[in-house]
């Protein structure tokens, strides 16, 4: 069986546009000139407008839609759906720009296909060029520009083509050849779904023609195999051993056979088995598709990491990137700044070392400025606490993507332009100044396992306030001490909203790289480290993975509901008791070979 077979043909399209252009109103259009909303809707709203003495406007399907979806009816707000003779239609809402950068460059929805709107009465905004700006920065290749509302200005083909101009040269700098310009009315449907009698001096198609025109994106199998690791999954019952390493094919395909690497460890295996719910004897896999595979070898490998094929053309991995990025952050970015930054399924802390050059998005000038705005697009040199796989944009730009988060929010996004590393930042050593490189010992950690029946260790225990973590942690060091282990506890500190509560240190990261560092000597020491902290937060866990192997974690929630949403690995509901939290996790870190059994 070959996953090929489960293509079927749909189109994903983005539609942008400066406020009050008109892109509601267009969606709306779309909707109800192909039949395809829920029966009914179209005179439910056209007799509320009627009993409510207000005009009729096509964007109020779109409120509809959304009001229903609120109440959990009928329709999920982020997609509208239509369809054609041709193919089906996937309308991917974007109400502002963080949501379209956030979509767009995670791959939660990749779009095809951009229609951007442009109001004919007021003309290209500043907005219409960052978007265009934008569209160029994220790899859509097709573009069609819709001059909406030539209503109001009656249909003046002068107008119109001043438009077509000014745009045209502004998308040439940025590389971008639009498929078309279409002037239309989407308050009376003028070239929406058919060519309108209004416009007798347009030679081109309506939107809908337009979109039935273009191709769709076949599965991009010509381009190198990469598939970042969503995680690697492990079955202990019935004797069931695989490992499937798990994730969705961002390019190319792969087969049963294939030599993979993983970057940026560079650990290489062969493919086992390719494995999908429901679905066996599955040889192939291509892009799109998401999918896990088994290997050969048993190697250790992580979320974050990408497979590619050893035969292909080999991902970069850096700890110094240089990358062309569009901020949408309150505050300003400047030199020395940390944010995290997010490819494919990796993550890291990644501090600004070089303001390149800083761009108006508006009018493509150079502005002489050592700080990064809102809207602006800069060129910016990141120093990442850790290695990151990606390809560079000129080469495969699916790979070259990334966000910039600031406070748990996506602040900005751009694109690998270059790799800056040097050898030594191959190793990610040195890549902050508290992060020492150190002669490594003869004894080897598997040894250092073997002497002390343990498998060295970071516990992590988070909870709610109330949960006893301080005093099971506590008291687990005490047990395992007890019980022959080398165990040590450390009490990190309250931690509140990314902020270590201290009048010792009032830098929450700094406080966490620190920790991080020091627990992980003590690690390499060979010891059990537990760590408790209340109010731990997925920001402050994210750190502490830049310094230690996610491999040596373990992450505990004791209490109630997991308030701050950490992704744990044990989740000790209720009303924990010292006794009942202490034995819970002793039994847990002896079914994963923390602790050894006796004999």
């Amino acid at each position: 069986m070959n996953s090929l077979d489960f293509i079927k043909e749909s189109m994903n399209i983005v539609i942008v546009g400066h406020v009050d252009h008109g892109k509601s109103t267009i969606i709306g259009r779309l909707l109800a000139d192909t039949d395809s909303l829920p029966k009914g809707k179209l005179e439910q709203v056209k007799e509320k407008c009627r009993r409510s003495s207000k005009p009729f406007e096509y964007a109020f399907l779109l409120d509809a839609l959304k009001d229903e979806q609120e109440q959990g009816i009928t329709i999920d707000a982020a997609r509208c759906f239509f369809n054609t003779k041709k193919r089906d239609y996937i309308i991917i809402d974007a109400p502002g720009h963080i949501e379209f950068l956030k979509n767009m460059v995670t791959g939660a929805s990749r779009a095809e296909v951009a229609l951007l709107v442009i109001d004919a009465n007021e003309g290209i905004k500043e907005n219409s060029k960052r978007h265009g700006y934008l569209l160029s920065m994220l790899g859509i290749k097709k573009i069609a520009v819709l001059v909406n509302k030539m209503d109001l200005v009656d249909y003046d083909e002068e107008i119109y083509e001043k438009i077509v101009e000014g745009y045209t040269e502004f998308l040439e700098q940025i590389d971008i050849k639009p498929e078309a310009f279409v002037p239309v009315s989407g308050f009376e449907g003028v070239n929406i779904a058919e060519k309108s009698k209004e416009t007798p001096w347009y030679g081109g198609k309506s939107v809908l023609d337009l979109l039935d025109s273009f191709e769709t994106m076949r599965p991009e199998l010509d381009q190198p195999f990469r598939m970042p690791i969503q995680g690697v999954y492990k079955f202990t019952k019935k004797g069931d051993k695989r490992r499937i390493v798990a994730g969705t094919i961002e390019t190319g395909k792969f087969k049963v056979g294939d030599e993979v690497v993983f970057y940026p460890s560079g650990k290489k295996s062969r493919v086992k088995t390719i494995e999908s719910l429901n679905k066996s004897d599955i040889k192939e896999a291509h892009s799109g598709y998401a999918t896990g595979f088994t290997l050969d070898e048993q190697i250790y490998v992580k979320r974050g990491e990408v497979a590619a094929l050893a035969s292909e053309q080999r991902l970069d991995y850096s700890t110094r990137i240089r990358g062309n990025i569009f901020w949408l952050g309150t505050k300003p970015i400047t030199i020395g700044s940390e944010y995290m930054l997010k490819i494919g399924t990796a993550k890291s802390i990644a501090k600004v070392e070089k303001i390149v050059r800083v761009i108006d998005a508006s009018n493509l000038k150079n502005e002489q400025k050592g700080h990064v705005d809102r809207h602006d697009v800069a060129e910016i040199i990141f120093k990442t606490a850790k290695p990151i796989a990606f390809d560079l944009a000129d080469k495969l730009s699916a790979t070259s993507r990334f966000v910039i988060v600031d406070d748990y929010e996506i602040s900005g996004g751009g694109i690998v332009v270059e790799s800056l590393d040097s050898e030594e930042n191959k190793t990610g050593e040195g890549v902050y100044e508290n992060s020492y490189i150190w002669e490594k010992s003869l004894i080897s950690k598997t040894k250092r396992a073997k002497k002390y029946g343990q498998t060295p260790t970071l516990v992590l225990l988070a909870g709610n306030e109330d949960s006893n973590i301080y005093e099971i942690g506590k008291q687990l060091e005490k047990q395992l001490i007890e019980e022959g282990k080398n165990a040590f506890f450390i009490g990190i500190g309250k931690i509140k909203n990314g902020a270590v509560v201290s009048e010792f240190n009032p830098y929450g990261n700094e406080h966490m790289k620190r920790f991080a560092d020091t627990s992980n000597l003590l690690i390499e020491a060979g010891n059990i480290v537990i760590a408790v902290a209340s109010g731990l937060g997925e920001q402050e866990i994210d750190i502490i993975g830049t310094r230690i192997d996610e491999n040596d974690i373990l992450k505990v929630w004791l209490g109630r509901d997991n308030e701050e949403n950490i992704s744990d690995d044990i989740d000790i509901k209720g009303d924990v008791t010292v006794d009942g939290g202490v034995s819970e996790i002793k039994k847990h870190l002896e079914k994963e070979g923390i602790i050894f059994k006796a004999g």
